[in-house]
């Protein structure tokens, strides 16, 4: 294993780079901080006149006490329905908690967000919870205490496949793969919505405060004529007593949770992925200094080994093919004692053994042949994969097109595709274009994937896609015969630039769950070691068979 990095200089760019980066993050910290809030105290308080716990008064009584619980989703909806008055978190908590030392996939409605009722990033964000338990063969423990659909947007959450109806087909799927699934149904449970917790291994209800049912007391009387309140139709006592649709009958929310704790804690083990661990060494450089490496101008060049050096136990990294394809940093190394494969984008500018100079943060066919290369080997290996993205896309002009940078291109995107090893992707700076694909993004199933502050995700550079969007829009001017003086272009030019800057910010995709959050960088190893730890309960790893790869 070589040692890599060196140690951190206060230079005047260093300590420019850290101040405007905490900024960033405080501004990130500040509004989670908020969300966190959900409807807001007089919600809170209104919530615990009724006996009840809020959503994360219930998360934090369930999971183990001291334990971190890695939240998924904090940022989902961020300045979205803002004609409703907002949902924050989607109205939604999830997340990985520990129970009796185990991980379990917790996801709880937060009723003080428009009664918990459903938004379709509501669902979307129910589905990724789903998902991360079948992917990692985790329990799942659903908090129940929603209204139901939200009816307004109704046309965007019910019929199609990944809309409401998917996270009841998931129920019976992820049941019949031995998933334990547990319910407690802590508030209202609703129409469509009371299959969930009936789909679930067991149910529990609190008593006075959880209902269940498919047509609550008002549109029964409007139906059938028939009177009748919630508690007599679909209480604790009718469902545990006479209906036998629930299993536990439980005071209050303290003994339900408790309850819960019980269950899980008699769950049997499965046998292990066999992922490699050893004991953990801390990386030899701090990882704050990160903070003070990333440069302000994003165009700017950097070390990637620098940066690599702050994760990577005792900041060594056996390095793949060191002198070949330098634009992408593939090799093995350790994070928090597990084995990794690091396939990360080198954004310094480097130089090939023919003289050549490229281009930092760009994949040319070299590099795209290499980090095809190391993916397969870290599959052979069963080593999970841990992807750096700072990219800008695939070189592109004659000359690469010559050199067959498609099909290059492609070949490492089949080979992230069908890899099985867990993957796990950070956005660092910029993720354009095939670069996103070709690094893991979203569309590549990693297991967990998490945004720095630093973080844009788009399909272009912002500077050329303004530029070349002005100009369509000048194109479509002068056919209707408009032309418009070189001020009003920079004003048009400023108002699409104001536009795409907003829409590549990781707060925009972290409110649509492209991201799983944003995080402090400092916790970078902290989610790797978590999200392998979660992988190794998976054992059903499939045979590795990249398919058709042109050569």
């Amino acid at each position: 294993m070589a040692l890599i990095g060196s140690q951190a200089q206060e230079t005047t760019s260093y300590i420019k780079n850290k101040e405007e980066f905490t900024k960033l993050l405080s501004a990130i910290h500040s509004k989670g901080e908020a969300i966190k809030l959900g409807g807001g105290k007089a919600a809170i308080e209104k919530h615990h006149k009724r006996g009840k716990l809020t959503a994360r008064e219930r998360i934090e009584k369930l999971v183990d006490p001291g334990s971190y619980f890695l939240e998924i989703g904090l940022f989902a909806a961020y300045e979205m329905y803002v004609e409703y008055g907002g949902a924050p978190s989607s109205g939604t908590i999830f997340g990985i908690g520990c129970i009796h030392g185990r991980d379990v996939v917790i996801v709880a409605n937060d009723a003080t967000v428009k009664a918990g009722a459903w938004f379709p990033i509501t669902c979307k964000k129910n589905l990724r919870a789903q998902e991360i338990s079948m992917e990692n063969h985790l329990p799942i423990v659903y908090l129940v205490d929603s209204a139901g659909v939200f009816l307004p947007l109704q046309s965007e959450i019910f019929p199609d496949k990944e809309h409401f109806g998917r996270i009841f087909r998931n129920n019976a799927v992820m049941s019949s793969i031995g998933i334990n699934q547990i319910a407690a149904i802590m508030g209202p449970c609703v129409a469509g919505g009371a299959y969930l917790p009936i789909m679930s291994d067991e149910a529990l209800i609190v008593d006075k405060t959880g209902s269940v049912f498919l047509a609550g007391s008002h549109l029964v009387k409007a139906a059938i004529g028939e009177d009748i309140d919630n508690e007599q139709l679909g209480g604790a006592t009718v469902h545990c007593e006479i209906s036998g649709v629930t299993d536990h009958k439980v005071a209050d929310d303290d003994v339900c949770l408790k309850k819960i704790r019980s269950i899980v804690g008699r769950l049997g083990t499965k046998p292990k992925a066999g992922f490699d661990r050893i004991a953990s060494v801390p990386p030899k450089y701090d990882p704050k200094e990160i903070h003070g490496l990333l440069p302000v101008d994003r165009a700017k060049p950097y070390d990637t080994y620098e940066v690599l050096a702050r994760i990577l136990d005792g900041s060594e990294i056996d390095e793949y093919k060191a002198g070949y394809g330098k634009t992408v940093v593939t090799g093995y190394a350790r994070i928090d004692g597990w084995a990794v494969g690091i396939v990360a984008n080198q954004r310094s500018v480097v130089k090939t053994k023919q003289g050549e100079m490229q281009v930092g943060g760009v994949i040319y066919s070299d590099s795209a042949d290499k980090a095809t290369r190391f993916i397969l080997n870290c599959n052979q290996k069963l080593i999970p994969l841990v992807f750096f993205q700072d990219v800008t896309g695939y070189m592109v002009g004659s000359r690469a097109e010559q050199g067959g940078i498609i099909k290059d291109g492609a070949k490492m995107v089949n080979a992230v595709a069908n890899s099985v090893v867990p993957k796990f992707t950070f956005i660092v700076g910029n993720s354009y274009g095939a670069g996103n694909y070709g690094m893991c993004g979203k569309a590549y199933d990693p297991r967990m994937i998490f945004a720095w502050p630093t973080a844009q995700i788009a399909v272009m550079g912002g500077k050329q896609a303004s530029e070349t969007l002005l100009s369509i829009k000048l194109q479509q001017m002068e056919k209707r015969g408009t032309r418009i003086s070189k001020e009003q272009q920079q004003a048009l030019l400023a108002e699409i630039q104001e536009r795409y800057e907003r829409e590549t910010n990781p707060l925009f995709a972290a409110a649509r769950l492209w991201v799983d959050g944003i995080i402090d960088p400092t916790e970078t190893r902290t989610v790797v070691s978590r999200g392998i730890s979660m992988g190794s309960n998976n054992a059903s790893i499939r045979p590795f068979n990249p398919g058709v790869i042109q050569t």
